[in-house]
């Protein structure tokens, strides 16, 4: 048994109008943990969303990210910016070199509200449903301009992701004049 050892910039890249994401460890290597280096443009949101069975880690390689990792005091539907615990945890915007580890059941999300690319390390656990997701999410994207909400739950439901607060991709106006939302992505 060998192990893997990649250059920076190598691994299977999935690559669409809203993210980039490198495949850098994954079920066919071996892998019990999902590993990828994503690209995060300006203006993207995941939205607030929580897995039951899956555990997450993040580390913001570059740039700076908005990050929410617990259950609120209350849920809204359209977004988690200003969402807060009932301890005062608050979102933060982490820096590089930043973590965050989610376990099942908590509420998550992360956005890159500035005008520069963010790079994230993210792993997942179990191998291989965010592998599959990604795939499957990049297809949705590649399908056309705009984005089947119906076609995103029903690969929701089959990946563990339950979506609290819609998806976004709002890049800066005067970065791309041609700005798209993919709400319901």
């Amino acid at each position: 048994m060998s192990g893997l050892i990649l250059p920076p910039g190598q691994g299977r890249k999935l690559v669409t109008r809203a993210q980039e994401v490198t495949f850098k460890a994954t079920q066919a290597h071996g892998s019990s943990i999902s590993i990828f280096e994503v690209l995060v443009p300006p203006g993207f949101d995941v939205g607030a969303h929580v897995h039951d069975h899956s555990q997450e880690f993040f580390y913001v390689l570059e740039g700076e990210l908005d990050l929410l990792g617990f259950e609120p005091t209350e849920r809204t539907d359209e977004a988690w910016h200003d969402w807060e615990s009932p301890s005062g945890d608050r979102v933060i915007r982490a820096a590089e070199g930043s973590c965050m580890f989610i376990p099942p059941g908590t509420p998550h999300a992360f956005r890159n509200a500035t005008e520069k690319p963010a790079r994230m390390l993210f792993q997942c656990y179990p191998s291989p449903d965010h592998e599959y997701y990604f795939e499957e999410i990049a297809e949705i994207w590649a399908a056309g301009e705009t984005v089947d909400p119906a076609a995103v739950e029903r690969m929701r439901r089959r990946y563990d992701v339950s979506q609290l607060t819609p998806l976004r991709f709002d890049p800066p106006a005067r970065l791309n004049p041609q700005s798209a939302t993919a709400k319901g992505a």
